[in-house]
């Protein structure tokens, strides 16, 4: 069965984000290590993520990837050198849930965009990936991810 394609409404999400720029190919080293050193930032605070992390991605230039790399939290925070105050906006998202590798990323992309082309809405240009599971205990092929597009 095919992933289901929807619109959604969201309330915006308090988050602490490191703000990077980034190629495709340093994905997994930049993302692993921005979450390492946000897990420690919150450690000093005595917080904890209010949920799974995130990247939100503001541009589609795969050699020069605007990156916001973060957790969200259960209220705003102010931010501190690198870790920035951010939240998830609220709003009207088209949204599918990707099942499989981050490498099959693609297919949930297009069948997204498509889907957004058929309803005749426009995004916003940025997305955002909200990761449900771990990679490091959780098998490949069952990953799941969240794939968010906000809607003007």
């Amino acid at each position: 069965m095919d992933p289901v394609c929807e619109l959604i409404n969201r309330e915006a999400t308090p988050s602490v984000v490191i703000r990077t720029r980034s190629r495709v190919e340093e994905l997994p080293q930049v993302i692993g290590a921005a979450y390492q050193r946000i897990a420690t930032f919150l450690g000093t605070k005595n917080l904890a993520p209010a949920g799974p992390p995130y990247v939100g991605y503001h541009n589609e230039d795969m050699q020069d990837l605007d990156l916001e790399i973060g957790f969200p939290l259960a209220e705003d925070l102010t931010g501190e050198g690198e870790f920035e105050a951010s939240s998830i906006p609220g709003g009207e998202y088209a949204t599918t849930m990707h099942v499989g590798p981050y490498s099959k990323f693609e297919l949930a992309y297009n069948r997204l965009t498509q889907w957004i082309d058929k309803q005749s809405l426009q995004s916003t240009g940025s997305c955002y990936e909200i990761y449900l599971n771990d990679p490091t205990d959780t098998p490949e092929d069952t990953l799941q991810t969240l794939i968010l597009f906000p809607i003007e």
